[in-house]
């Protein structure tokens, strides 16, 4: 799904906007659960874009850590830039390492079509308002006002990722996706 969405992504106009059919998103979801092989390339691009964000979706705990929750929503609230990003590589080595290796390729594909957002149209704004709810939630459910606040912060906290993931997570994840 990374590949595809690395490939085809930022040349998309809407990509993580944009749904593709909520039939066959169903029909994948079920064969791809089950096990079964499905060929995603013969699928629409926004099918496999809505099937990674369900799957972000259904990591246990979120893939940030509903467990840091609470470190994700302040990190931003630190001084300069250069403070907040190294208050995110800290919460980053706390995560297990299969979700640092996964978000590594996760921002890697964003920063390549934000890269090409006039194409696109998905600035670093536009997809962390589309990913940031499958990428963090809170531990326990709330209200809808608090909800609310919380996805405008934890969509901050993203855009601040796209924007800085180079120097977050170093320069080689603009080159993950050259040997597949």
């Amino acid at each position: 799904m990374l590949s595809l969405l690395y490939q085809e992504g930022p040349s998309t106009k809407g990509i993580f906007r944009r749904s593709g059919s909520a039939k066959t998103f169903k029909e994948l979801k079920e064969k791809l659960d089950s096990g079964t092989e499905v060929n995603l390339a013969r699928e629409s691009i926004f099918v496999t874009a809505s099937l990674f964000k369900d799957f972000l979706r259904n990591i246990p705990g979120s893939i940030l850590s509903s467990q840091l929750c609470d470190k994700w929503v302040s990190v931003l609230d630190q001084g300069n830039n250069e403070e907040k990003i190294k208050g995110i590589q800290r919460l980053i080595e706390h995560l297990p390492r299969a979700n640092v290796v996964l978000l590594r390729y996760v921002f890697g594909v964003l920063h390549e079509i934000e890269m090409r957002s006039e194409e696109n149209q998905m600035n670093a704004f536009n997809l962390a308002v589309c990913i940031a709810p499958s990428l963090l939630w809170p531990p326990v459910s709330s209200t809808p006002d608090i909800e609310s606040e919380f996805i405008k912060k934890i969509s901050s906290l993203v855009q601040f990722l796209i924007e800085n993931c180079c120097r977050i997570f170093g320069d080689e994840i603009t080159s993950l996706f050259r040997e597949i």
